[in-house]
């Protein structure tokens, strides 16, 4: 039986570079950070500190996908169209300033919704990651 998830994969131009964004500019914390074998495979993972159990694993494209594959994805990250994480927040407009003042990119201010404050800020890959600061919400609010 499933138990919970433990990793999410996002892909990064640059696992050193990725690693710092989320550790010096989110507050992420390193998990593991390991060259595997002969094979030069570098396996990155960070954590928030608030969930250790969830890993966010920091990894370029490659094999085992196609040329043809790494080579679209890698243009879906210099195009800033890759879909990233979801990140809870408890007060988006101030988590807005703060990350911005930090020189992160944001597509979208914060902005009201129906289920709570959202903004969308992109990584430093160009990954998406959309901040919300929920509230409680029925199905009629979206009406």
């Amino acid at each position: 039986m499933i138990t919970n998830i433990s990793i999410v994969s996002i892909f990064v131009k640059d696992i050193e570079a990725s690693k710092a964004f989320y550790i010096d500019v989110l507050g992420f914390a390193e998990h593991t950070d390991i060259t595997l074998g002969d094979s030069g495979y570098r396996w990155c993972t960070v954590m928030h500190p608030n969930q250790p159990e969830l890993q966010v694993h920091l990894t370029i494209p490659g094999p085992p996908f196609s040329p043809e594959m790494v080579t679209a994805m890698n243009r879906s990250l210099d195009e800033g169209g890759m879909n990233g994480l979801g990140l809870n927040v408890d007060d988006c407009r101030k988590t807005y300033d703060e990350l911005r003042a930090k020189g992160v990119e944001f597509i979208q201010e914060p902005e009201e919704r129906p289920y709570g404050v959202e903004a969308v800020a992109r990584d430093n890959s160009g990954n998406w990651m959309v901040l919300v600061e929920s509230r409680q919400f029925t199905p009629a609010d979206f009406a």
